[in-house]
């Protein structure tokens, strides 16, 4: 994965898209290295879910260029290559796994990020009607051992509509997204056992996806 870290960081210092046409072979390079690591994952994650075995590697990778439509920063690539585990593909819109390959902040994770109107009322009421149910899923030894807990960016400061502030689940009603996070370091991409590990992180984040499915299917 050396040549994706160093065409990352070239690309950060040349973010436009005379460079970009340049060096689109670096880049093609780069994303084959990613396509061959993301195989592993899914070859280890196949062998416990089947519902990965269909999964194509070069599916699950975001496109790099940027919508800048609107938004400020109008540099035409992301610094990044990012990767939907999921096997709805990588345009799945709900909860599932992400991988996040960028230097000095590649992480595995997952969960629900953002889920909006009925879907994150849905789940702040399952989270109501099971919160015995999910906290155990968040503190079970297998999820402990990737996750130190739900991300709490965004949260709300005070309690949201129908629930009162002193609900004893409130810390979580308030959350807005139901997402955490594994950091992963650069040289990790160099060792032959981290796609097992990243396997391993996708299996303790699914009793939480099932729990998030479940409450937006409703």
């Amino acid at each position: 994965m050396n040549n994706v870290f160093k065409f990352l960081k070239e690309l950060k210092k040349n973010n436009n898209r005379e460079w970009f046409a340049e060096h689109k072979h670096e880049y093609d390079s780069a994303k084959a290295e990613v396509v061959i690591f993301v195989e592993e994952v899914l070859k280890h994650l196949s062998k416990a879910n089947p519902e990965f075995k269909e999964v194509q590697a070069a599916k699950t990778i975001a496109r790099i260029y940027r919508d800048v439509r609107f938004s400020k920063n109008k540099d035409p690539y992301k610094l990044n290559f990012g990767i939907m585990l999921s096997p709805k593909g990588r345009s799945v819109d709900g909860p599932g796994y992400y991988l996040h390959i960028q230097p000095g902040e590649c992480f595995i994770g997952g969960g629900y990020w953002m889920p909006q109107g009925e879907a994150l009322k849905n789940i702040r009421q399952e989270i109501d009607y099971n919160a015995e149910e999910f906290k155990k899923i968040l503190h079970s030894k297998s999820f402990k051992k990737f996750y130190d807990g739900l991300s709490e960016e965004d949260k709300l400061k005070t309690a949201p509509k129908d629930y009162p502030k002193d609900h004893p689940e409130i810390e979580y009603l308030k959350l807005k997204s139901f997402v955490c996070f594994h950091a992963l370091s650069d040289s990790q991409f160099s060792d032959k056992a981290t796609p097992k590990l990243v396997s391993d992180a996708v299996a303790a984040l699914k009793p939480l996806v099932v729990f998030l499915e479940s409450a937006v299917a409703q």
